[in-house]
Order: structure tokens, then sequence, then C-alpha cells
């Protein structure tokens, strides 16, 4: 499975939003990683659709986590983000192949997903969280 560039910047936006006792702003996060505001109001925009982040608009306004992050697996953030995580378009579907009647690749593959998405299921962005001081340090 490749990631999309939107999903890198969620799981990045987590775990930034993880190291902060305060809210941040979006214009943060994007100066922080060297990224479009555009880009990270977007990826925001999911994220509060989706119950991770709770964004205040105005003065004083910012985005924070709405969980704890420990609640927050990696694999249900990635399967928020991505409309497709299969490694082959057969795995996600029954559309016939010319080789579908023997092929054996599609069950080894899906099997390939399943440990993957079991494993993500068990990592919590608190788990790959660094320090405060490690983002002060990126550039």
């Amino acid at each position: 499975m490749k990631l999309t560039t939107q999903t890198d910047y969620a799981l990045r936006t987590l775990m930034y939003l993880a190291t902060r006792t305060q809210r941040a702003t979006v214009g943060e996060v994007a100066s922080l990683f060297g990224i479009s505001v555009n880009h990270v109001a977007k990826v925001v925009n999911l994220l509060a659709r989706a119950g991770y982040v709770l964004s205040t608009r105005g003065v004083g306004g910012g985005i924070q986590l709405a969980k704890d992050p420990g609640e927050i697996t990696i694999g249900e953030v990635i399967t928020s983000m991505e409309s497709d995580t299969h490694l082959l378009s057969c795995v996600g579907s029954d559309d016939s192949c010319a080789i579908h009647s023997f092929c054996r690749l599609k069950g080894v593959l899906a099997e390939a997903e399943r440990v993957q998405q079991a494993y993500l299921a068990t990592v919590t962005i608190a788990d790959v969280v660094p320090t405060p001081h490690q983002f002060l340090n990126i550039n």
C-alpha cells in the first residue's frame, strides 16, 4: 500500500497536535512541515469530519485533538483518509481478469493486507509521537 500525500499530512498533523497542550493553527502546522496552508486546511477539515480534530474558527481559535492520542489508531486514520488501500484492484472486488479462475495471487495479497491492517490497528498516535522538542528542531 502506498499512502497518499493527504494521509501523510493527516498523520503528521495528528502527531504534532498530540505534542500540544494548547490549540495550534493550520498555519503553524503548514509552516512546521513546509507544506501549503490550503493542503493542511483540507486535511484538517477531513480530520474534523472524522472526529479526530476539533476545529474552532475565529480569534483564539485553532485546532486540537478531539480524542486522546492513545485512542486513535494509525489503521483507522489510514482507512478514513484513503479511498483504496488494496495492493491490487482485484483484491477489493469480484472483478474478473483473464487469469481469475486459477490465480492464487489475490488470496496472498488479501492475507498480506489483513496482516498489515491488523498490525496498524494496534499502533496509536501516542505510540509514534515525538517529543515537542524534536518537532522544534526539524528545520
